[in-house]
This record gives C-alpha cells, structure tokens and sequence, in this order.
C-alpha cells in the first residue's frame, strides 16, 4: 500500500515539474523571439554549417601551395581520389573530394579556375608529381616522423 502512494507521489511531482518546465521553454522561445536572439542564432548555426573546409585546410589537404595553378590542383586531386579508392579509406577519399569542392569554389570566386583542365590528362603528361611531403618522407625512410 505504502509503495502504491508512494509512487502516486512521485508521478504528479514528475507531472508537474515536466509541466514547468515547458511552459518555462515555451516562454524562453517567446522571449528570444522578441529580442531577436533566435534569429540571431539561426544565421551563425546556417553560417556555421555552409562554410563547410577552409581553402587553407583544403590546400594542406590535397598538398598544394595557395599559388597553385588550377590544373595541379586537379591532378593532385584525381592522383589522391584514386589511391584512396584502391588503397585507402572512404573517409579519406571522402576528404579529398570535399578539399577539392573548397579549392573550386575558391578559385571561381577569384577567377582562377580553368574548366578544360579538369579533363583527364593523356599521354607522360598525365602522371601525378609527389608533393615536396612525399618526396621528403621518402628520402628519410617510412620510419622517421617530423
């Protein structure tokens, strides 16, 4: 009986405080609205979630220097995309090809960006010189880290 009562009790004070606190959530959302602070954290979080990577990030990514002409971009690009999907992981493939979506936006706002260099390459030309990272590592040896 003594257990019936008791939690009797406690399911109408949890009832009650459930209550509270959305009527208190109710009132907040009312008051953000009426200062503007709600439609000041819509912008920042929209902001926040389209940046999306940086240029600098992408460029470390994909091991090109910020004055990089568009067409080493996009070889270091497609030589990255395909290691990565014979050898790698999807993650990084899936992060050389978000460095090279911010790299391209980049370069069409700046008005470097070059179409017909995204057409595959034929021919000696067509092969993918190693980063200044790479060639290094491998003059020290796969053991050695900086």
């Amino acid at each position: 009986m003594a257990a019936r009562v008791l939690a009797q009790i406690l399911v109408a004070g949890g009832t009650v405080i459930f209550r509270a606190a959305a009527q208190a959530w109710g009132q907040a959302l009312v008051n953000a609205q009426r200062s503007g602070v709600a439609q000041e954290a819509a912008q920042g979080a929209a902001k926040a979630v389209k940046k999306g990577m940086t240029a600098a990030e992408a460029q470390m990514i994909l091991g090109v220097k910020p004055d990089a002409p568009w067409g080493e971009v996009v070889s270091r690009y497609k030589h990255m995309f395909e290691v990565n999907e014979k050898h790698g992981s999807f993650y990084l493939q899936s992060k050389v090809y978000r460095a090279h979506e911010a790299l391209e936006t980049e370069y069409k706002e700046d008005g470097r960006y070059t179409p017909e260099e995204d057409k595959p390459a034929t021919g000696p030309q067509a092969q993918v010189p190693p980063s200044d990272n790479s060639q290094q590592q491998q003059q020290q040896g796969p053991g050695h880290r900086q």
